[in-house]
């Protein structure tokens, strides 16, 4: 299971790391999101050492989602060395996941 992280969690282990970070902006209420969970374990699990998987609460840190203009959950955002290199949103098959952080 992919971590959720805080605002401060977000800094180190987001904006700091070197290398691919995914961020699964979601909500709990989010009927697209928890289909989409699974997928990202999945990924997560199959790509451990090449991307980090992370998870943002967008009604936990209200702050981070409006920082990177989300507004449709879930959104993904594959960081690259602490910058937003692409984004996605909705919930997406295994396969393009794959794609999209390849």
């Amino acid at each position: 299971m992919s971590q959720v992280l805080t605002a401060d969690d977000f800094q180190e282990k987001v904006l700091k790391a070197p290398g691919k970070v995914l961020v699964d902006f979601f909500a709990t209420w989010c009927g697209p999101c928890r289909m989409l969970a699974p997928v990202l374990d999945e990924v997560a699990a199959e790509k451990a050492g090449e991307v980090a998987v992370y998870k943002v609460d967008i009604d936990a840190t209200p702050e981070i989602a409006a920082h990177y203009n989300v507004t449709s959950v879930p959104t993904l955002i594959l960081f690259k060395d602490g910058e937003p290199a692409k984004q996605t949103v909705g919930a997406q098959p295994k396969q393009n996941l794959l794609t999209f952080i390849a």
